[in-house]
């Protein structure tokens, strides 16, 4: 299996030794490089294209909410995973709308970063379950003083949109469905046109808001 090539950005030298120990315990993972800011970063992931980049939000010369936008925009096939110590939905909402695909909080345990590590590689979003009960509450709030529309989904996309609601990746909603690979990826696009969104981490967010799924079960 090939290996799983990792770019660590943070600021503070001691905190990317101690993420950088829990990567090295991971047999696939592979450390391209280590970047103390956002710059770094982005100048980094040109050179060695790491598979992802786990960013902390606030650094000096650039913060990776910005860094991370700079990256995702550029390097289409670069996924990253957002470090931070806020627990709050606000900042998960702002590292989505970035490109992160993920939002892993520092104190995670080493099980936690490596499920985060094999969602964001199949392709699916990771938040920390810490930060989903925000997430949720925040939707819920919303919900009394906020009237979106219906979207008007068939019972197979219904269906599919649950899956990927429970982070489920395209190859294992088709197995499950018993459905081609190709087929779940045209019904998730028919689904995706009709939210409005044009990425998995904006389908999560709409749909919640919506009520069509529920984040953090």
């Amino acid at each position: 299996m090939d290996k799983l090539r990792v770019l660590l950005a943070d600021d503070h030298s001691l905190v990317r030794a101690g993420i950088r120990a829990l990567l090295e315990t991971m047999a696939r993972v592979e450390i391209v490089g280590e970047a103390s800011g956002g710059r770094a970063a982005i100048e980094l992931v040109r050179a060695h294209r790491p598979g992802i980049v786990l960013m902390d939000i606030a650094m000096d010369d650039m913060d990776g909410l910005t860094a991370t936008r700079a990256i995702t925009a550029e390097h289409r096939a670069v996924k990253v995973i957002v470090l931070s110590m806020h627990d709050t939905g606000d900042f998960f909402d702002q590292a989505l709308r970035c490109g992160a695909r993920g939002y892993l909080l520092k104190d995670a345990a080493v099980a936690e970063l490596e499920m985060a590590l094999s969602a964001v590689e199949r392709g699916d979003v990771y938040l920390s379950p810490a930060v989903s009960r925000h997430v949720v509450g925040n939707l819920l709030a919303r919900g009394t003083t906020e009237e979106r529309p219906a979207a008007v989904l068939t019972p197979r996309q219904n269906e599919i949109l649950q899956l990927i609601g429970n982070g489920r990746g395209t190859k294992e909603i088709a197995r499950q469905l018993e459905l081609s690979v190709k087929t779940v990826e045209a019904h998730r696009a028919q689904i995706m046109e009709r939210l409005g969104v044009r990425d998995i981490a904006n389908l999560l967010l709409e749909a919640a808001r919506r009520g069509l799924i529920v984040l953090g079960r």
